[in-house]
C-alpha cells in the first residue's frame, strides 16, 4: 500500500503512485506554489519553481536556458557578452596568462579568457579554461585545459588547476635542484679523484727518491755501512774486512774514480772463442763491442741496476776511438756517488747520436716482443752482412729497460730453426758467476745467464737506448737546445 505524498490518498503501487498526481481529477488536494500560491499540477510544480522562483546560487551559476551573465557586473549581455565586456570593462582584463583578479574578487589561474558562443551543445574555448553548454540539461561545464577534467562550478575548477600548476612548478624545481646537486656531487668525485692522483704521484716521487738515495737520507753511502753491518752481525763478514772495505769506499767516494770489484772483463772476447768452436745449434751470432760487466753492490743493490748498465755501455764506448775523443772532453771524472749517473746520460744524449725506441704494448702471442728481437737483429747485421758464423761488430752494446729492472743486451743469437736468442749481462749476476764464463765448458751451461728467449721476455712494454755514431757540431748544438726534451720511436 503506497500513499499519495499530496492527497494522502492509499494507492495500489508505486506505479499508481507515480501516475496519481499528474491526474488532478485523481487527486483529491491541487498542489499551491508555496511562494504565489499559484494553483499548479503535482508534475509542473518543479518546473514553476525553476522558473518562476530561481534560487540565487554561486557567482558564475545561473538557471539553464537563461542568458549569460557578465561575470563583472551580473547583467545579462546574451550572445553580445564579449562586446559587453570589452566595452564596460575592458580596464579590468589583463593579458592571459597573467593572473588579472576579476570583478567578483576571484583570480583565474589559467588568464581572463571569455567564452564566445553559448549556445546548448556548443562547445565554446576560452583562451585557457574551455567553457561549453551540456546539450541534454543546458548545464554549464567547465573543462580543465590541462586534464580534461569536467567541472559545474568554476571556483573548484580554478582550485584544480592551481593544483595542477603547483605540482607542475614543484616538479620543475625538482628538477632543477637534482641536477645542481649531481653536478655538486660530479664536481666534488673530480676534485676528489684529482687530489687522490696528486696524492698518489707525491708518495711514488717520495719512494723513488728514497730508493735512488736523493731523499739526503744517506743513500749509497748509507746503504753500503747497513749492509756491511748486517753481513758482520749475521757472521758473513770480519770486523777488520769491514773496517777495510769501509776505507775503500770512502777513499772511492772522495776521488770519484770506481774501486773496480764488481768489473769483470773480458767476457765478450771468451764468447767469441766459444762460438767459433762450439755450440752447433747455432747458425750465426752476432756480438757487441768489448764491453765489460759491472754488477750491484751493497751501496746500490735492488735499486742501482740503471747506474750499472750506464757503466757497462760507457765502459765499451770508451774501448772505441771512436767515441773515446768525444767522451772524455765531456764527461766528469766522477762515476761515483750514484745521484750524478742520471748527469752522464744527459751528456752521453748531448754527444752520440742515440735511439729511444719504446716497444709500448706485445708484438707477438702470449703477450712476447718478437718485434724487438727483429729490431735488435737489425741493429747487430746492418753493415755486417756475411757469411761468418761469429760476428765481432764493432756496435756498442744496447740497454734494455722495463718497469722495475734494466739490463744490457751484448748480442744475438741466430739458431738453425730461425728462432732468435738475446745475449744480456744482467747487474744482479756477481762477478762469481760471470768469472766461471771466461772458462767456459764446451757444453756451454755457463750460457744459461745470459741467454733470453722470445718467450722469456713477456713485460708489458720495454725501452732501448742504443748509439749509433757521433753528433757532428750542427747537431750538437741543435741537441743542447732541446737537451731539455727526449723523443722516442714507438714501435709498433
Amino acid at each position: 500500500m503506497v500513499l499519495c505524498d499530496v492527497c494522502g490518498r492509499a494507492l495500489p503501487s508505486e506505479a499508481a503512485a507515480g501516475r496519481h498526481p499528474r491526474r488532478p481529477s485523481l487527486c483529491r488536494r491541487q498542489p499551491r506554489c508555496p511562494l504565489c500560491a499559484a494553483a499548479v499540477g503535482c508534475d509542473e510544480l518543479r518546473r514553476h519553481m525553476e522558473t518562476a522562483h530561481p534560487e540565487p546560487g554561486p557567482p558564475g551559476c545561473r538557471s539553464p536556458g537563461a542568458p549569460p551573465e557578465c561575470p563583472f557586473c551580473g547583467e545579462a549581455a546574451g550572445r553580445e557578452l564579449e562586446e559587453h565586456v570589452r566595452a564596460r570593462h575592458g580596464h579590468l582584463l589583463g593579458a592571459p596568462g597573467t593572473g588579472e583578479r576579476r570583478g567578483d574578487g576571484r583570480v583565474c589561474p589559467r588568464g581572463s579568457g571569455l567564452a564566445t558562443e553559448n549556445r546548448p551543445g556548443d562547445k565554446v574555448a576560452t583562451k585557457e579554461i574551455v567553457m561549453y553548454l551540456d546539450a541534454g540539461n543546458g548545464e554549464q561545464l567547465y573543462e580543465c585545459p590541462m586534464c580534461s577534467l569536467t567541472c559545474t562550478n568554476i571556483q573548484i575548477l580554478e582550485e584544480h588547476v592551481d593544483l595542477h600548476l603547483e605540482e607542475h612548478n614543484f616538479s620543475e624545481g625538482g628538477n632543477i635542484r637534482d641536477l645542481e646537486l649531481a653536478q655538486q656531487l660530479q664536481t666534488e668525485e673530480d676534485e676528489w679523484q684529482r687530489s687522490e692522483e696528486e696524492k698518489r704521484e707525491r708518495e711514488e716521487f717520495q719512494k723513488l727518491q728514497r730508493q735512488y738515495g736523493l731523499d739526503n737520507s744517506g743513500g749509497f753511502k748509507q746503504q753500503f755501512l747497513n749492509n756491511m753491518e748486517r753481513e758482520v752481525d749475521r757472521g758473513r763478514m770480519q770486523p777488520f774486512e769491514y773496517h777495510k772495505r769501509k776505507a775503500d769506499m770512502m777513499e772511492s767516494l772522495a776521488s770519484g774514480v770506481d774501486d773496480g770489484r764488481t768489473k769483470t772483463s773480458g767476457v765478450i772476447e771468451a764468447l767469441c772463442k766459444y762460438y767459433q768452436s762450439e755450440n752447433k745449434d747455432v747458425r750465426r751470432v752476432w756480438l757487441s763491442a768489448g764491453v765489460d760487466h759491472f754488477h750491484s753492490s751493497l751501496g746500490d743493490r735492488g735499486w742501482g741496476c740503471g747506474y750499472r748498465n750506464f757503466q757497462m755501455l760507457l765502459s765499451s764506448l770508451l774501448q772505441n776511438s771512436f767515441y773515446n775523443d768525444c767522451l772524455r772532453a765531456s764527461l766528469t771524472r766522477s762515476m761515483i756517488p750514484i745521484k750524478w749517473w742520471l748527469h752522464h746520460w744527459n751528456l752521453l744524449w748531448k754527444c752520440q747520436r742515440c735511439q729511444i725506441i719504446d716497444f709500448h704494448k706485445p708484438t707477438g702471442p702470449m703477450g712476447t716482443h718478437p718485434r724487438l728481437f727483429e729490431w735488435i737483429l737489425h741493429y747487430y747485421s746492418t753493415d755486417n752482412e756475411g757469411g761468418a758464423k761469429v760476428v765481432c761488430t764493432s756496435k756498442p752494446p744496447i740497454y734494455l729497460q722495463h718497469q722495475g729492472h734494466s739490463r744490457t743486451v751484448v748480442g744475438i743469437e741466430e739458431k738453425k730453426n730461425k728462432s732468435l736468442c738475446l745475449l744480456l749481462f744482467d747487474p744482479g749476476c756477481s762477478s762469481q758467476q760471470m768469472q766461471k764464463l771466461l772458462k767456459q765448458n764446451s757444453d756451454g751451461s755457463g750460457l744459461r745467464l745470459l741467454r733470453k728467449f722470445v718467450g722469456s721476455l713477456k713485460e708489458k712494454q720495454y725501452q732501448i737506448v742504443a748509439v749509433d755514431g757521433v753528433l757532428s757540431l750542427e747537431e750538437k748544438a741543435a741537441r743542447c737546445r732541446a737537451s731539455q726534451v727526449l723523443t722516442s720511436e714507438k714501435i709498433p
